[in-house]
């Protein structure tokens, strides 16, 4: 398998289309890296190649409120660092390389190649560094996947979806507006509950998980990357249709 190709001084064309967002939509865009993963065909030896995928988690750096849930008024967040770190471990992907204020890991899922990254940057602002990773990397909006928190879901429940909005989301807003506004990419929704009762949704965001609580979170870790190998591997099929419908009953009691 050949796997990650550096290209000096080198350009990829792409010709202008409608449905081509504007951050992709130029004639020649220099390029020092693409990654791409190829396989020799047994029969001619042609060569098959794969779509890289980007693949993101929104999150605040930083350990001082690790644990924690969210907090909209951009303390710290964790969840969705959480998968790209579980994604990282199960496929041996080192995180080591900074770019575009993103830390970043490059490796594959199978023989598809895929590109690991958790902005430094607020949450706020995850737009900045998913768009010109996007760019620079030529990632199709199809194959960008969002990790983040959701507090419509109820704590360890995913969701993998195709397209939808930003959902109040501000990292996934700021996504959104660097990403042209288009709204036509993958995206996988960490549940982390509501306040209950009165509670103060910032008081309950920055409160940790409890016992149970974190339980959840981690077997939706685990469940989390089977999900993204899947989709990685065969799309939007019939098992992530299963998925999202297990996910949606898991915790209810017949």
């Amino acid at each position: 398998m050949l796997f990650a190709i550096s290209v000096p001084n080198s350009c990829i064309s792409y010709p202008r289309s409608a449905s081509c967002p504007h951050f992709l939509r130029k004639r020649s865009v220099p390029a020092r890296l693409s990654i791409r993963a190829s396989l020799p065909d047994n029969n001619n030896g042609a060569k098959m190649e794969y779509t890289p995928w980007l693949i993101v988690g929104l999150g605040n750096p930083g350990n001082k409120y690790h644990g924690t849930r969210h907090n909209v008024m951009q303390y710290f967040q964790k969840v969705g660092f959480e998968m790209i770190d579980s994604i990282s471990r199960a496929e041996g992907i080192s995180m080591n390389t900074i770019q575009s204020k993103t830390l970043i890991g490059i490796g594959s899922i199978g023989e598809v190649p895929i590109l690991l990254a958790k902005p430094q940057a607020y949450v706020n602002y995850s737009g900045e560094a998913v768009g010109p990773l996007a760019a620079y990397y030529q990632v199709p909006l199809r194959h960008i996947l969002l990790v983040y928190d959701e507090m419509s879901l109820p704590s360890g429940v995913l969701r993998l979806q195709p397209k939808g909005g930003h959902g109040h989301h501000n990292g996934m807003r700021s996504v959104m507006e660097h990403l042209d506004g288009c709204r036509q990419f993958p995206r996988l929704c960490i549940g982390i509950g509501n306040p209950p009762g009165t509670m103060d949704l910032k008081a309950f965001l920055l409160q940790k998980f409890s016992s149970v609580e974190r339980k959840q979170i981690d077997a939706a870790l685990e469940q989390g990357v089977e999900a993204v190998r899947s989709l990685v591997l065969h799309g939007f099929s019939e098992n992530i249709n299963r998925f999202n419908l297990g996910q949606k009953y898991k915790y209810h009691k017949v």
